[in-house]
């Protein structure tokens, strides 16, 4: 599975937030757009608009591929029901962004990193695909090896919180996904449009 090596901060730049997470705020010493002229921008149409909403749905969990979306969204398609809502729920049940609301790591891409090196067990085996859906009482936990990781222990740390619809047991290292989250329980660090992401999706795929 192809992994994001580009200019994080850059990212989090373009759309003007800590998007992230990052401990070193890149909007601190250059708060404005990446580029020359960074701080003047155009009236955006509204396919523009609907291409950054997208943009920044793929940033917040671990800059996904154009063709990783589009598999979630045609997934979703297929499903009785609210086709936004099943297209959030795959995404925020993802195991690399389960390890990261759990605390386990400090940002998406530290999280992402603990699951491809094989340091994240579900229900007690050993999975080391990121994508990997988390359903409703599956129990994460980290391997008894791993739990010394000085990383792990300052994301455990943290101030940061874990969402209603999981339970973290930081003593053992583990924690367990409730039930299927609604979008307005997702964390998300910056406003996320999805109706306009799927009219976007339904429109160009």
């Amino acid at each position: 599975m192809s992994r994001y090596t580009g200019s994080k901060n850059r990212i989090a730049r373009r759309f003007g937030i800590n998007i992230f997470g990052r401990a070193r705020n890149p909007m601190l010493h250059k708060p404005n757009p990446p580029g020359v002229h960074g701080a003047r921008r155009r009236k955006k149409s509204d396919y523009g608009l609907q291409l950054e909403e997208k943009q920044k749905l793929k940033a917040i969990y671990g800059m996904l591929s154009e063709s990783q979306l589009v598999l979630y969204y045609k997934k979703a398609l297929r499903l009785a029901g609210n086709t936004a809502t099943h297209f959030a729920e795959m995404l925020e049940c993802r195991l690399d962004n389960i390890v990261y609301r759990l605390k386990f790591a400090s940002t998406i891409f530290g999280a992402q990193q603990l699951v491809a090196h094989g340091h994240i067990l579900v229900d007690g085996k050993k999975v080391d695909r990121r994508s990997f859906q988390v359903r409703p009482g599956m129990v994460i936990s980290l391997k008894e090896k791993s739990r010394k990781m000085k990383i792990i222990g300052e994301a455990l740390n943290s101030s940061r919180s874990i969402p209603d619809y999981l339970t973290g047991d930081k003593d053992n290292f583990s924690g367990q996904l409730l039930a299927m989250p609604a979008p307005e329980q997702m964390p998300w660090p910056v406003e996320i449009k999805l109706p306009e992401i799927c009219d976007f999706l339904a429109h160009t795929t």
